[in-house]
């Protein structure tokens, strides 16, 4: 009787969830010019490294996301980036601070299982 509209889901699921993530990668384009080497680095490669693949991840990647590019591939980055924020940045923080890190975590991962659908440049 209902008709469900999977492409349409997966579409606003990759521009919604892209979109919201540039709201925070935008931001960080400032730290790049003004002391990157003070940016976090969780994983032990200095802070300009870490914040170079965190703006690829919350910036390039959505971008390509959002168009339907690769987004399975381009899900990967930020998935791993959501990841190091979930449980190494804010590994001792509650939840409430954690929580925008698992969401984005989670979008992005059905993203990577579900890939983009039907209204996507690329199909993978």
């Amino acid at each position: 009787m209902f008709k469900l509209f999977p492409n349409s889901a997966l579409l606003l699921l990759r521009f919604t969830f892209s979109a919201l993530m540039l709201t925070h990668g935008v931001p960080k384009i400032e730290i790049l010019f003004n002391n990157p080497t003070n940016f976090t680095d969780p994983i032990g490669w200095g802070g300009l490294i870490s914040l170079i693949l965190t703006l690829f991840a919350e910036i390039i990647c959505p971008v390509l996301i959002i168009i339907g590019f690769k987004a399975r591939l381009f899900a990967i980055p930020v998935v791993i980036t959501m990841a190091v924020a979930s449980f190494l940045i804010h590994f001792n923080d509650s939840i409430s601070i954690k929580e925008k890190a698992l969401l984005f975590l989670f979008g992005f991962t059905i993203i990577l299982l579900a890939g983009p659908g039907k209204y996507a440049i690329t199909k993978k």
